[in-house]
């Protein structure tokens, strides 16, 4: 037994000396991952693309209200159209939205028992119309208020497709169409216009670094930039007529058009001035 026991304490002896060796000999190292191919020089996110807005112009154009073709909602809406403008409401409301400055005027506070207006917009279009805080606000919801104020009225906004706007005029589903729309003869064959409330200039948004430099970059000979638009605006209609449907990608919003800018699925986004301003900030703050 203490032979036994003697072997026994021996063996454990060297399994223990082959253990330590084992503990204080150099560890294993996982060798580390490699860096993302996309991430930046330090390994860390990929560096984020800016948005920048050619300084060159692309079309301007002006904004009116649509109504079914002869409605007498019409002379309404250009005789406080022509009020608005007369007394400085409707600059104040552009102001409001355009530089920031507080207008203080209020609309539609008590509407109980009012005939309703009914206005279609495409609320994706800053700073003409878009929510906030789940209400549609902007200088058309603002000045469409201001109108049903004048015409004793309370204002309801339906908002949809942009390209759905005048269809549903002229079903009269809605009274009138208020979606920074562009006064254009194609239009007009199927509603009336306002006088014009306020002009729009479309601009081209690029990301930095882009070989687009001037909007006759587009046109150069041989050029196959692809153009990003928001379906059925009038950036739709020149870019198609200019550039070709090969060349034009569309977009039900610009903000949509303006994602794929950033992930490199069009080479420019052709939109009106206002909302490529705000686009370009949110994108760069």
């Amino acid at each position: 037994m203490k032979k036994t026991a003697s072997l026994i304490a021996g063996i454990l002896m060297l399994a223990m000396l082959l253990s330590l060796g084992a503990c204080t000999g150099k560890p294993e190292t996982s060798p580390s991952p490699s860096p993302d191919a996309s991430a930046g020089a330090t390994g860390g996110e990929p560096a984020k693309k800016l948005l920048q807005l050619l300084d060159t112009s692309y079309a301007e154009e002006e904004y009116a209200i649509c109504v079914a073709k002869g409605s007498d909602l019409l002379d309404k809406i250009n005789s406080a159209l022509a009020e608005l403008t007369a007394d400085g409401t409707l600059q104040k409301i552009v102001d409001k939205y355009i530089s920031g400055v507080d207008s203080g005027l209020t609309f539609q506070q008590n509407t109980d028992g009012l005939p309703e207006l009914k206005m279609a917009t495409n609320a994706a279009f800053p700073p003409y119309e878009y929510y906030e805080g789940g209400k549609i606000v902007g200088i058309d919801a603002e000045v469409a208020a201001a109108i049903a104020d004048k015409l004793g009225m309370k204002l309801v906004i339906e908002d949809m497709e942009f390209g759905a706007i005048i269809a549903a005029v002229t079903s009269g589903k809605v009274d009138m169409g208020m979606a920074g729309m562009t006064v254009t003869d194609e239009r007009k064959q199927s509603v009336d216009f306002s006088t014009t409330y306020a002009k729009g200039i479309q601009s081209i948004i690029v990301v930095e670094g882009s070989p687009i430099k001037t909007v006759d970059d587009l046109y150069t000979e041989g050029a196959t930039y692809v153009v990003g638009v928001q379906q059925d605006t009038t950036g739709d209609i020149y870019a198609t007529d200019d550039f070709g449907e090969s060349r034009v990608q569309r977009f039900n919003k610009g903000a949509d058009a303006v994602q794929a800018l950033l992930t490199g699925k069009v080479d420019c986004v052709i939109i009106d001035n206002e909302p490529a301003k705000a686009f370009v900030e949110a994108n760069n703050k």
